[in-house]
C-alpha cells in the first residue's frame, strides 16, 4: 500500500454480498487433520512392533512366541500380559522365579528385561538384558500383543 492513502474499506449493503462460511470445508479440513494424526500414531505403532519383532530375535534361542509356540530353554511368552510368573504348563522354571510373586505386566517386564538375575535372583535365565528404554518398550509392543493361545490381539 502506498503512503499516504487511505485503507480500502469494505463496504457491504446486501447481507449476500458479505464473506460466506464454508462450515462444510472447515469440517472437511478438521475431519482430514484427526486422520493425518491417527495414521500417524499407527505408523508410530507399527514401527514399534517391527523394532520389538527385530529385538525379540535375542530371544528366539531360548523363548517362543505365536502360534504353534513351544517350550524351549525358557518358557513360550504367548500371553505374558497379566500371566503369573512360573506357570507355564510343562517348562521346569527354578524355585526363585516360581516364588517371584510376580505378575507380568509392563512395568515388571521392563524393570525385569533390564537385567533379569537382579530381579529374580537365582532364575535360570542367562541373558545379560536390555538396557535401551526405547528396545525394551518395542520389545514389550511385540511380545504384549500375542495372547495365550499365539494370536495376535
Amino acid at each position: 500500500m502506498r503512503a499516504g492513502l487511505p485503507k480500502p474499506v469494505a463496504h457491504f449493503s446486501d447481507p449476500s454480498d458479505q464473506p460466506k462460511e464454508y462450515p462444510m470445508k472447515k469440517l472437511t479440513l478438521s475431519v482430514l487433520a484427526v486422520f493425518v494424526c491417527m495414521a500417524g500414531a499407527s505408523s508410530a505403532l507399527a514401527q514399534d512392533l517391527a523394532a520389538g519383532e527385530t529385538s525379540f530375535k535375542k530371544c528366539l534361542a531360548c523363548h517362543s512366541i505365536g502360534e504353534g509356540a513351544k517350550n524351549k530353554v525358557g518358557p513360550v511368552l504367548n500371553g505374558l500380559d497379566g500371566r503369573k510368573s512360573g506357570s507355564v504348563e510343562g517348562f521346569s522354571y527354578s524355585d526363585a522365579n516360581k516364588a517371584s510373586g510376580i505378575t507380568w505386566s509392563k512395568d515388571q517386564f521392563l524393570d525385569y528385561i533390564k537385567d533379569p538375575k537382579a530381579k529374580i535372583p537365582g532364575t535360570k535365565m542367562a541373558f545379560a538384558g536390555i538396557k535401551n528404554e526405547t528396545e525394551a518398550q518395542n520389545l514389550w509392543a511385540y511380545i504384549s500383543q500375542f495372547d495365550k493361545d499365539g494370536k495376535k490381539k
